[in-house]
């Protein structure tokens, strides 16, 4: 019988047993996948399952539970499997019918052989995602949720959890016990070693000549390498020296592992772009690399045999060692990513009620204590800390024919251009949002940088751009960086899907003979020192109330003086609050037409129903920023205040200027 921990440990041995109880009846599918879904509901059970995300793969056990936080950055062609197929001993004739599900290949006995002839074959289909982690997510993310599993493994060893649970104390070795079929000879570093070797890449290559000297038949690289080289970039080298292997990831410098992702239940409602997370069986066979590496040399000698061409067979295999397999058991689309909230906050769940109401009664203090930190972020200015709220909890809540509505782009000038000051304030930001990215808006990375994805018919693939984010990333353009200079062809291009993203919040992927819109819901912030280049919803000229003698040192004091709890209660503000549901009553929406009416008869020159649309748009953000689902009489007004300040200041300097911003 198995224990309660190999659920965890080995998930394909509880398989295993519900097929042989169940077959030939054809629920036995329907039924693995309800024995996970009810295991991990319970006791905070997903905080336990290892994270590929925090945890090395060289240190998980292969054919282990484990789950992954990912974007689907790609889809792959269907493949067909063997779901269930029987074998057949030479010698006895003894057959033994076997399950295919969950598995890159299907197993045999030492004296077995596949019956591909058995009229008991049924031959499945499965999807294959190519999955990276959610670009740009920030590093309070990743620490939050790897500390809540610590704290859980914590607290069963403790015993402070249902003793019967202990039996997670084994499966914890399926955390950190190095896995044997990443290479049987791993030879440790210490960090200190390992940070020497970073910065003299020399003593790295002269320690790996010798251990290469020394018969390493492994592989040309060692897998402590790897896995800093996986982790560092877009580029790793695989382990049969073959070129290196690009993992895809939309934006520079990004860490963690590129996944195959194998779904066999409703892929239908997963889309390129989307943030799920993935619990399912965990496969790093050295075999794959070799059959994968015997497919291409036998493709080569005969061309005939294989229509996939090399790089799509290296490309689409890569080595599971550095990409590996994930056999999904259960999945699901994220609402967010922030790991202080709730997974999913549409559930009527007694516990996701009482976190948002509990949340709810203290947001007035929360409101006001984060309009005071970006008050000073913003060198004093209050009327631009108020709209920078309204647009960290803006976001797209429904398309009306091709108009997307809840789109805040917000332009703000007037901001130091020797300063810095963009880029320490986007630091702030990234400390209170689940994810973000900051372009530096440049002639030469206009003209070099790949903004859209398009395909690659060779190796039939999605080759990933700039701007490829998970919904409502928070993208900050700097246009302070901005000089004189000449846009290419590829600059051009990247300026006009700039704008198409703010304009339409959609972004047209390149499939060379025709173009795919793919829509997004990305919160874009452009800083610049007069009126941006690029098109804006709404534009708030700053006004420094302070000039710091040292820009670094004063944005740096604000983090450090923001005690770490309420940090928190900040991230949860602006994470809940973009997920509220918003109405406008009948009789406030006939108020607001007749103040419109009023206002268009005092100023008919100057209020237009662009005005409209705006100021509706800042009292929607404005009530959701009190924690009020619907619109006030009271709210409407304040948002008509802020629009004629911030009218106000843009005529104010105007007329300083002598010319637009």
């Amino acid at each position: 019988m198995p224990c309660v921990g190999d659920w965890l440990n080995s998930p394909l041995s509880i398989v295993q047993g519900i097929f042989a109880q169940n077959v030939p009846n054809s629920d036995w599918e329907k039924k693995v996948t309800e024995y996970f879904k009810e295991k991990l509901k319970e006791n905070n059970a997903t905080n336990w399952v290892p994270s590929l995300n925090d945890v090395p793969v060289h240190y998980l056990k292969p054919n282990s539970l484990v789950k992954f936080r990912c974007m689907v950055q790609d889809m792959f062609d269907p493949e067909f499997y063997m779901g269930v197929y029987e074998t057949v001993d030479p010698n006895t004739n003894a057959r033994v019918l076997h399950f295919g599900k969950y598995r890159d290949m299907p197993e045999c006995g030492p004296q077995q052989e596949i019956d591909l002839n058995s009229p008991l074959t049924v031959t499945s289909e499965r999807q294959t995602f190519y999955c990276v982690p959610v670009p740009g997510e920030s590093a309070w993310v990743k620490e939050i949720s790897f500390l809540t599993e610590l704290v859980l493994s914590y607290a069963i060893i403790r015993g402070l959890l249902n003793p019967q649970f202990h039996a997670y104390v084994s499966a914890s070795q399926a955390r950190v016990s190095p896995s044997t079929s990443y290479t049987p000879s791993r030879h440790k570093r210490s960090y200190e070693e390992d940070e020497d070797m970073d910065l003299h890449p020399s003593k790295q290559k002269e320690q790996h000549m010798g251990k290469s000297s020394g018969g390493d038949i492994h592989g040309c690289v060692e897998p402590k390498r790897l896995e800093t080289e996986a982790s560092a970039g877009h580029h790793v080298i695989s382990p049969n020296c073959s070129p290196p292997l690009d993992l895809n990831f939309p934006l520079p410098g990004e860490k963690g592992p590129a996944c195959l992702v194998k779904v066999y239940e409703s892929w239908e409602s997963f889309k390129v772009n989307d943030v799920l997370e993935v619990f399912g069986v965990l496969s790093v066979d050295p075999v794959l690399s070799i059959v994968n590496s015997e497919e291409r040399d036998s493709s080569t000698l005969d061309p005939m045999e294989c229509m996939d061409t090399a790089e799509e067979q290296r490309v689409h295999s890569p080595p599971a060692s550095l990409v590996p397999r994930i056999h999904v058991i259960l999945a699901q689309k994220l609402q967010h990513i922030n790991p202080l909230l709730p997974a999913c906050l549409n559930e009527e769940e007694s516990k996701t009620c009482e976190f948002v109401s509990n949340f709810m009664a203290e947001l007035s203090p929360v409101r006001a204590e984060l309009l005071g930190f970006l008050t000073h972020a913003l060198l004093g200015d209050s009327l631009a800390a108020e709209y920078l709220i309204l647009h960290l909890i803006s976001t797209v809540y429904a398309r009306r024919d091709v108009l997307p509505l809840g789109k805040f782009t917000v332009n703000l000038s007037g901001c130091p251009r020797n300063s810095a000051f963009t880029e320490h304030l986007y630091r702030l930001i990234q400390q209170l949002v689940p994810a973000s990215y900051h372009l530096r808006m440049s002639i030469e990375s206009m003209n070099r940088s790949r903004f859209i994805p398009r395909k690659d018919y060779t190796a039939n693939r999605l080759v990933s751009g700039l701007l490829q984010l998970a919904s409502n990333t928070s993208l900050v353009i700097d246009e302070t960086q901005l000089e004189q200079g000449q846009l290419d062809t590829a600059g051009v291009r990247n300026v006009t899907a700039l704008g198409n993203l703010i304009t339409w919040q959609k972004v047209d992927y390149d499939f060379s003979y025709h173009r795919m819109e793919f829509p997004c819901n990305i919160n874009v912030l452009i800083t610049s020192e007069g009126r941006s280049l690029l098109p804006s919803d709404c534009q708030v000229h700053l006004q420094p109330q302070i000039i710091p003698p040292n820009m670094e040192e004063y944005m740096s004091s604000l983090l450090t003086a923001v005690l770490p709890s309420v940090l928190n209660k900040f991230r949860i503000y602006l994470s809940l609050l973009r997920l509220l549901d918003y109405s406008i009553s009948d009789e406030v929406t006939k108020a607001v037409e007749e103040d419109f009416v009023e206002m268009r008869k005092n100023d008919p020159e100057s209020v237009t129903a662009d005005d409209l649309h705006k100021m509706l748009l800042v009292a929607r953000f404005l009530s959701l920023s009190a924690g009020q689902t619907t619109l006030s009489r009271e709210r409407w007004l304040r948002a008509k205040q802020l629009e004629a300040l911030r009218k106000a200041r843009l005529q104010q300097q105007q007329c300083v200027n002598g010319n637009e911003l």
